[in-house]
Protein backbone atom coordinates (compact mmCIF):
# COMPACT_ATOMS: atom_id res chain seq x y z
CA UNK A 1 0.00 0.00 0.00
CA UNK A 2 2.83 2.44 0.89
CA UNK A 3 4.58 1.78 -2.40
CA UNK A 4 1.33 2.32 -4.29
CA UNK A 5 0.82 5.69 -2.58
CA UNK A 6 4.41 6.73 -3.33
CA UNK A 7 4.01 5.68 -6.95
CA UNK A 8 0.76 7.64 -7.21
CA UNK A 9 2.42 10.77 -5.75
CA UNK A 10 5.33 10.36 -8.13
CA UNK A 11 3.03 10.06 -11.12
CA UNK A 12 1.02 13.11 -10.03
CA UNK A 13 4.20 15.14 -9.51
CA UNK A 14 5.55 14.04 -12.87
CA UNK A 15 2.29 14.98 -14.56
CA UNK A 16 2.30 18.42 -12.91
CA UNK A 17 5.93 19.05 -13.86
CA UNK A 18 5.29 17.81 -17.39
CA UNK A 19 2.32 20.13 -17.67
CA UNK A 20 4.37 23.10 -16.45
CA UNK A 21 7.13 22.25 -18.94
CA UNK A 22 4.63 21.98 -21.79
CA UNK A 23 3.03 25.32 -20.90
CA UNK A 24 6.48 26.93 -20.63
CA UNK A 25 7.53 25.68 -24.06
CA UNK A 26 4.22 26.76 -25.62
CA UNK A 27 4.41 30.24 -24.09
CA UNK A 28 8.06 30.62 -25.10
CA UNK A 29 7.37 29.59 -28.70
CA UNK A 30 4.34 31.87 -28.94
CA UNK A 31 6.21 34.83 -27.51
CA UNK A 32 9.21 34.30 -29.77
CA UNK A 33 6.97 34.16 -32.84
CA UNK A 34 5.31 37.44 -31.85
CA UNK A 35 8.64 39.15 -31.16
CA UNK A 36 10.15 38.06 -34.47
CA UNK A 37 7.08 39.21 -36.39
CA UNK A 38 7.13 42.59 -34.64
CA UNK A 39 10.86 43.23 -35.13
CA UNK A 40 11.98 41.83 -38.51
CA UNK A 41 15.56 42.31 -39.74
CA UNK A 42 16.37 45.77 -41.07
CA UNK A 43 19.58 44.98 -42.91
CA UNK A 44 21.10 42.30 -45.09
CA UNK A 45 22.50 38.84 -44.41
CA UNK A 46 25.99 37.54 -45.08
CA UNK A 47 27.01 33.90 -44.82
CA UNK A 48 30.25 33.28 -42.92
CA UNK A 49 31.31 29.65 -42.52
CA UNK A 50 27.70 28.55 -42.82
CA UNK A 51 26.36 31.00 -40.22
CA UNK A 52 24.31 34.03 -41.15
CA UNK A 53 25.45 37.47 -40.02
CA UNK A 54 22.93 40.28 -39.98
CA UNK A 55 24.43 43.64 -40.92
CA UNK A 56 23.01 47.11 -41.46
CA UNK A 57 24.93 49.38 -43.86
CA UNK A 58 24.31 53.06 -44.50
CA UNK A 59 26.20 56.12 -45.74
CA UNK A 60 29.37 56.39 -47.78
CA UNK A 61 32.98 57.25 -47.12
CA UNK A 62 35.67 55.59 -44.99
CA UNK A 63 34.52 52.44 -43.23
CA UNK A 64 33.25 52.63 -39.65
CA UNK A 65 32.00 49.57 -37.78
CA UNK A 66 29.56 49.65 -34.85
CA UNK A 67 29.54 46.76 -32.34
CA UNK A 68 26.78 46.61 -29.73
CA UNK A 69 26.95 45.43 -26.14
CA UNK A 70 25.49 42.51 -24.19
CA UNK A 71 21.77 41.75 -24.36
CA UNK A 72 21.47 43.94 -27.44
CA UNK A 73 21.56 44.13 -31.20
CA UNK A 74 22.79 46.52 -33.88
CA UNK A 75 19.79 48.83 -33.51
CA UNK A 76 21.12 50.07 -30.18
CA UNK A 77 24.09 51.56 -32.01
CA UNK A 78 22.41 52.62 -35.24
CA UNK A 79 19.58 54.45 -33.52
CA UNK A 80 22.04 56.44 -31.44
CA UNK A 81 24.75 57.21 -33.97
CA UNK A 82 24.13 56.13 -37.57
CA UNK A 83 22.23 59.20 -38.77
CA UNK A 84 25.11 61.49 -37.84
CA UNK A 85 27.96 59.16 -38.75
CA UNK A 86 26.56 58.23 -42.17
CA UNK A 87 27.21 61.80 -43.35
CA UNK A 88 30.96 61.12 -43.28
CA UNK A 89 31.38 57.32 -43.17
CA UNK A 90 30.10 54.06 -44.58
CA UNK A 91 28.55 52.83 -41.34
CA UNK A 92 28.43 49.06 -40.84
CA UNK A 93 26.55 47.75 -37.81
CA UNK A 94 26.64 44.04 -37.01
CA UNK A 95 24.38 41.92 -34.85
CA UNK A 96 26.93 40.00 -32.83
CA UNK A 97 26.79 36.18 -33.10
CA UNK A 98 23.73 34.68 -31.45
CA UNK A 99 22.07 38.06 -30.90
CA UNK A 100 19.69 40.13 -32.99
CA UNK A 101 19.27 38.25 -36.25
CA UNK A 102 22.77 36.73 -36.41
CA UNK A 103 23.28 33.00 -35.94
CA UNK A 104 25.33 31.65 -33.02
CA UNK A 105 28.80 30.33 -33.82
CA UNK A 106 30.86 27.41 -32.47
CA UNK A 107 33.43 29.73 -30.85
CA UNK A 108 31.57 32.62 -29.19
CA UNK A 109 34.64 33.95 -27.36
CA UNK A 110 35.82 37.52 -27.87
CA UNK A 111 38.42 36.24 -30.32
CA UNK A 112 35.92 33.97 -32.08
CA UNK A 113 33.42 36.80 -32.49
CA UNK A 114 36.11 39.20 -33.70
CA UNK A 115 37.33 36.75 -36.35
CA UNK A 116 33.77 35.95 -37.42
CA UNK A 117 32.76 39.60 -37.80
CA UNK A 118 36.06 40.40 -39.49
CA UNK A 119 35.26 37.74 -42.11
CA UNK A 120 31.87 39.38 -42.61
CA UNK A 121 33.62 42.73 -42.99
CA UNK A 122 35.91 41.24 -45.63
CA UNK A 123 32.81 40.13 -47.56
CA UNK A 124 31.79 43.81 -47.60
CA UNK A 125 35.27 44.80 -48.82
CA UNK A 126 35.95 46.75 -45.63
CA UNK A 127 39.35 48.42 -45.48
CA UNK A 128 41.06 49.80 -42.35
CA UNK A 129 37.87 50.64 -40.46
CA UNK A 130 37.35 52.67 -37.35
CA UNK A 131 35.68 50.28 -34.91
CA UNK A 132 33.29 51.69 -32.32
CA UNK A 133 32.31 49.24 -29.57
CA UNK A 134 29.97 49.86 -26.65
CA UNK A 135 30.22 47.87 -23.40
CA UNK A 136 30.81 44.17 -24.31
CA UNK A 137 31.17 45.37 -27.91
CA UNK A 138 34.23 47.33 -26.84
CA UNK A 139 35.81 44.12 -25.56
CA UNK A 140 35.13 42.56 -28.97
CA UNK A 141 36.68 45.63 -30.64
CA UNK A 142 39.87 45.13 -28.60
CA UNK A 143 39.95 41.45 -29.62
CA UNK A 144 39.41 42.49 -33.25
CA UNK A 145 42.44 44.79 -33.11
CA UNK A 146 44.52 42.03 -31.52
CA UNK A 147 43.52 39.01 -33.60
CA UNK A 148 41.59 39.81 -36.78
CA UNK A 149 43.16 40.14 -40.25
CA UNK A 150 41.10 43.25 -41.15
CA UNK A 151 43.10 45.68 -39.04
CA UNK A 152 41.29 48.76 -37.72
CA UNK A 153 42.91 52.15 -38.04
CA UNK A 154 41.39 53.33 -34.76
CA UNK A 155 39.21 52.13 -31.91
CA UNK A 156 36.52 53.99 -30.01
CA UNK A 157 35.57 52.23 -26.78
CA UNK A 158 32.36 53.36 -25.07
CA UNK A 159 31.90 52.20 -21.45
CA UNK A 160 33.89 49.09 -22.35
CA UNK A 161 35.16 46.29 -20.09
CA UNK A 162 38.89 46.18 -20.77
CA UNK A 163 40.47 44.77 -17.60
CA UNK A 164 39.61 42.01 -15.08
CA UNK A 165 37.24 43.03 -12.30
CA UNK A 166 36.82 41.83 -8.70
CA UNK A 167 33.68 40.11 -7.49
CA UNK A 168 31.01 37.97 -9.20
CA UNK A 169 28.51 38.77 -11.91
CA UNK A 170 24.87 39.31 -10.96
CA UNK A 171 22.64 36.42 -9.92
CA UNK A 172 21.14 35.57 -13.32
CA UNK A 173 24.56 35.12 -14.89
CA UNK A 174 25.77 33.03 -11.95
CA UNK A 175 22.72 30.78 -12.16
CA UNK A 176 23.28 30.15 -15.87
CA UNK A 177 26.96 29.36 -15.45
CA UNK A 178 26.10 25.68 -14.81
CA UNK A 179 24.42 23.26 -17.24
CA UNK A 180 21.19 22.97 -15.23
CA UNK A 181 20.65 26.70 -14.96
CA UNK A 182 21.66 27.21 -18.59
CA UNK A 183 19.00 24.70 -19.64
CA UNK A 184 16.16 25.82 -17.36
CA UNK A 185 16.37 29.60 -17.11
CA UNK A 186 16.16 30.68 -20.80
CA UNK A 187 12.78 29.03 -21.54
CA UNK A 188 11.35 30.26 -18.23
CA UNK A 189 12.61 33.79 -18.90
CA UNK A 190 11.24 33.78 -22.44
CA UNK A 191 7.85 32.51 -21.34
CA UNK A 192 7.25 34.53 -18.20
CA UNK A 193 9.41 37.69 -18.07
CA UNK A 194 6.97 40.63 -17.96
CA UNK A 195 7.51 43.72 -20.09
CA UNK A 196 7.74 45.73 -16.87
CA UNK A 197 10.88 43.82 -15.88
CA UNK A 198 12.46 44.63 -19.23
CA UNK A 199 11.71 48.33 -18.70
CA UNK A 200 13.13 48.22 -15.17
CA UNK A 201 16.30 46.53 -16.40
CA UNK A 202 16.79 49.15 -19.11
CA UNK A 203 16.30 51.94 -16.58
CA UNK A 204 19.01 50.40 -14.41
CA UNK A 205 21.41 50.23 -17.35
CA UNK A 206 20.88 53.91 -18.19
CA UNK A 207 20.88 55.17 -14.58
CA UNK A 208 21.37 57.87 -13.49
CA UNK A 209 20.57 59.13 -16.99
CA UNK A 210 16.98 58.96 -18.27
CA UNK A 211 15.90 56.33 -20.78
CA UNK A 212 15.03 57.91 -24.16
CA UNK A 213 11.29 57.76 -24.88
CA UNK A 214 10.34 54.56 -26.68
CA UNK A 215 13.86 53.16 -26.39
CA UNK A 216 12.89 49.50 -25.82
CA UNK A 217 10.71 49.39 -28.91
CA UNK A 218 13.07 51.47 -31.03
CA UNK A 219 16.00 49.13 -30.47
CA UNK A 220 13.85 45.95 -30.50
CA UNK A 221 14.99 45.03 -26.99
CA UNK A 222 12.52 42.14 -26.90
CA UNK A 223 14.69 40.22 -29.40
CA UNK A 224 16.93 39.43 -26.44
CA UNK A 225 14.10 37.50 -24.75
CA UNK A 226 14.26 34.67 -27.28
CA UNK A 227 15.70 31.46 -25.84
CA UNK A 228 18.59 31.30 -28.30
CA UNK A 229 19.57 34.91 -27.63
CA UNK A 230 19.41 34.42 -23.87
CA UNK A 231 21.62 31.34 -24.09
CA UNK A 232 24.13 33.15 -26.29
CA UNK A 233 24.22 36.22 -24.07
CA UNK A 234 24.56 34.26 -20.81
CA UNK A 235 27.41 32.18 -22.23
CA UNK A 236 29.26 35.20 -23.63
CA UNK A 237 29.05 37.27 -20.45
CA UNK A 238 29.89 34.35 -18.16
CA UNK A 239 33.15 33.75 -20.04
CA UNK A 240 34.06 37.44 -20.48
CA UNK A 241 36.31 37.89 -17.46
CA UNK A 242 38.51 34.89 -18.27
CA UNK A 243 38.82 36.05 -21.87
CA UNK A 244 39.83 39.55 -20.79
CA UNK A 245 42.44 38.02 -18.46
CA UNK A 246 43.83 36.16 -21.48
CA UNK A 247 43.99 39.18 -23.80
CA UNK A 248 45.12 41.78 -21.24
CA UNK A 249 48.86 40.98 -21.59
CA UNK A 250 48.60 41.69 -25.35
CA UNK A 251 47.31 45.26 -25.06
CA UNK A 252 50.78 46.78 -25.28
CA UNK A 253 50.92 45.48 -28.86
CA UNK A 254 48.21 47.97 -29.80
CA UNK A 255 49.72 51.10 -31.32
CA UNK A 256 46.67 52.40 -33.16
CA UNK A 257 44.75 55.46 -31.88
CA UNK A 258 42.29 54.52 -29.15
CA UNK A 259 39.58 56.89 -27.95
CA UNK A 260 37.68 55.97 -24.81
CA UNK A 261 34.54 57.56 -23.41
CA UNK A 262 33.22 56.63 -19.98
CA UNK A 263 30.88 58.04 -17.35
CA UNK A 264 31.85 58.35 -13.70
CA UNK A 265 28.44 57.07 -12.55
CA UNK A 266 28.60 53.86 -14.61
CA UNK A 267 27.85 51.01 -12.20
CA UNK A 268 27.72 48.34 -14.93
CA UNK A 269 31.34 48.81 -16.05
CA UNK A 270 33.01 51.06 -13.44
CA UNK A 271 35.43 53.55 -14.94
CA UNK A 272 38.01 53.18 -12.13
CA UNK A 273 38.35 49.43 -12.84
CA UNK A 274 38.44 49.63 -16.63
CA UNK A 275 38.99 52.77 -18.70
CA UNK A 276 41.06 54.80 -16.24
CA UNK A 277 43.78 52.17 -15.64
CA UNK A 278 43.67 51.09 -19.30
CA UNK A 279 44.27 54.66 -20.51
CA UNK A 280 47.09 55.04 -17.98
CA UNK A 281 48.89 52.02 -19.47
CA UNK A 282 48.73 52.92 -23.17
CA UNK A 283 50.08 56.26 -24.39
CA UNK A 284 47.94 55.96 -27.53
CA UNK A 285 44.72 55.71 -25.47
CA UNK A 286 42.84 58.96 -24.80
CA UNK A 287 40.04 58.90 -22.24
CA UNK A 288 37.10 61.30 -22.18
CA UNK A 289 35.59 61.26 -18.69
CA UNK A 290 31.95 62.35 -18.41
CA UNK A 291 31.10 63.40 -14.88
CA UNK A 292 27.86 61.90 -13.59
CA UNK A 293 27.11 59.88 -16.74
CA UNK A 294 25.94 56.27 -16.67
CA UNK A 295 26.59 53.31 -18.94
CA UNK A 296 25.01 54.66 -22.13
CA UNK A 297 26.79 57.89 -23.12
CA UNK A 298 26.16 57.23 -26.81
CA UNK A 299 22.59 58.26 -25.94
CA UNK A 300 22.93 60.51 -22.90
CA UNK A 301 26.01 62.37 -24.22
CA UNK A 302 25.83 61.88 -27.96
CA UNK A 303 27.79 65.02 -28.81
CA UNK A 304 30.77 63.89 -26.72
CA UNK A 305 30.59 60.42 -28.28
CA UNK A 306 30.54 61.80 -31.82
CA UNK A 307 33.44 64.10 -30.93
CA UNK A 308 35.48 61.10 -29.72
CA UNK A 309 34.79 59.31 -33.02
CA UNK A 310 35.80 62.38 -35.03
CA UNK A 311 38.98 62.65 -32.94
CA UNK A 312 39.81 59.00 -33.60
CA UNK A 313 39.37 59.60 -37.32
CA UNK A 314 41.62 62.65 -37.22
CA UNK A 315 44.30 60.93 -35.16
CA UNK A 316 44.29 57.90 -37.47
CA UNK A 317 44.67 60.17 -40.50
CA UNK A 318 47.51 62.20 -39.03
CA UNK A 319 49.38 59.34 -37.35
CA UNK A 320 48.42 56.00 -38.90
CA UNK A 321 49.44 52.94 -36.94
CA UNK A 322 51.68 50.38 -38.67
CA UNK A 323 49.61 47.67 -40.34
CA UNK A 324 50.41 43.98 -40.10
CA UNK A 325 51.33 42.37 -43.43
Amino acid sequence: MIWQRLAAKFLISAAVLGGIAAVTVWRAQSREAAIMAEFPPEGQFLSVNGAQVHVYVTGSGPDLILIHGASGNARDMTQALAADLSKAFRVIAFDRPGLGWSDPIPDPSLRGQALHLSAAAQALNVKAPIIVGQSYGGSVALAWALYAPVKPRALVLISAPSLPWPGPLDIFYRLTANPIGAALIPPLATAFTPDSYLQTTIAGIFAPDPVPPGYARTIAAALTLRRSALRANFAQVNSLRAEIVAQEPLYLQLTLPIEMIHGTADTIVPIHIHSEPFAARLPNAHLTVIAGAGHMPHYSHRAETLAAIARADQRATLHPAPQSP
